[in-house]
């Protein structure tokens, strides 16, 4: 059996989407644990983007490495690669970060999280209607809608209050810019190795965010054994879980593997519970009701009838 069918098959596409989300749901605990070892105030905000520019280099060099020794090659990008890498991480590091990070500290966590959770509508009408790589069907919008009432449903108690600009306004231009990366990814990946790129797009842009976070004031004075350990696993969690989703994203529909995304701020609030201590007003029960959303609105849009099937074996 190939690499390609392996990687196109629910038994395999379900856990790696889940073990991507997992990781994911952990950077939000783990990001405010990391910047509570280095006494990063929350709102300083160009500490936190020097923060995340020194994690996304370090996310890189992992997923070079990483990739190298399973490949058994340096992944060096060509020189038609860079260009690609560089407009990759424009969209999936540089302005996706700098807008999240400006965006949460001028709004709440949990209107953040609702906001970011739109990216899964974003990439699918992105990858629709932009780089036209499947079509918009009222199943994915189905899909979709119901896997995120599951998130608002997480996150009802703290989504009222007004809107500014830099502050849920970026939030959204966030997602938005992931989006655009996902269907990047999902371009280049004919022609790319999605690992190469990953790695290689989160160097430059972890240089760039690193360079902005010092220019405009932000400074990390505190080092410690337990701050370096976090920076390391935050590093991880980027290396692992966006080469997963690359390679996934290069095998598979966009809308397929995206709306796995609404797993993410479920995974975050249980994790957050779990290494934080922090309850949910949610409560179990609406937790729980949440996730059962989230999981139809994934089984929606990952649902083929058999017809489609039987109709291309006989064109």
């Amino acid at each position: 059996m190939s690499d390609k069918s392996l990687l196109t098959k629910k038994i395999v596409v379900l856990p790696l989407t889940m073990l991507c989300c997992l990781l994911w749901g952990s950077a939000f605990p783990c990001i405010k644990l990391g910047c509570g070892y280095s006494h990063i105030a929350s709102d300083d905000t160009y500490t936190q983007i020097l923060y995340a520019g020194l994690r996304f280099t370090l996310a890189g060099i992992l997923a070079v490495l990483i990739g190298s020794i399973i490949q058994r090659k340096l992944l060096i990008p060509r020189k038609e690669t860079i260009p690609k890498a560089a407009k990759l991480s424009l969209f999936q590091t540089i302005l996706q970060y700098t807008f999240f990070y400006i965006g949460l500290s001028r709004s709440t966590g949990m209107k953040s999280s609702v906001i970011t959770a739109s990216n899964v509508f974003l990439s699918i009408i992105v990858a629709a209607v932009v780089f036209r790589t499947e079509k918009l069907t009222v199943k994915k919008i189905a899909g979709c809608l119901i896997g995120f009432s599951g998130v608002v449903l997480i996150n009802l108690s703290g989504i009222g209050g007004g809107f500014r600009l830099t502050g849920e306004g970026f939030v959204f231009l966030s997602a938005l810019s992931y989006a655009f990366s996902a269907g990047l990814i999902k371009r280049y990946s004919h022609t790319e190795d999605t690992v190469l790129l990953s790695g290689w797009q989160f160097i430059i842009g972890g240089i760039v965010m690193t360079v902005f976070g010092c220019i405009t004031g932000g400074r990390i004075t505190v080092i410690n054994t337990k701050g370096i350990f976090m920076l390391l696993y935050l590093a991880f969690v980027s290396a692992a879980a966006f080469s997963i989703w690359g390679v996934l994203l290069k095998h598979n529909p966009v809308s397929m593997i995206s709306v796995f995304g609404f797993m993410n701020p479920v995974f975050g609030v249980i994790l957050s519970y779990l290494l934080l201590s922090e309850r949910s007003e949610a409560g179990p029960y609406r937790v729980a009701a949440a996730l059962l959303l989230v999981a139809a609105g994934i089984i929606i849009v990952n649902f083929a009838p058999r017809t489609n099937k039987l109709s291309k074996k006989t064109v």
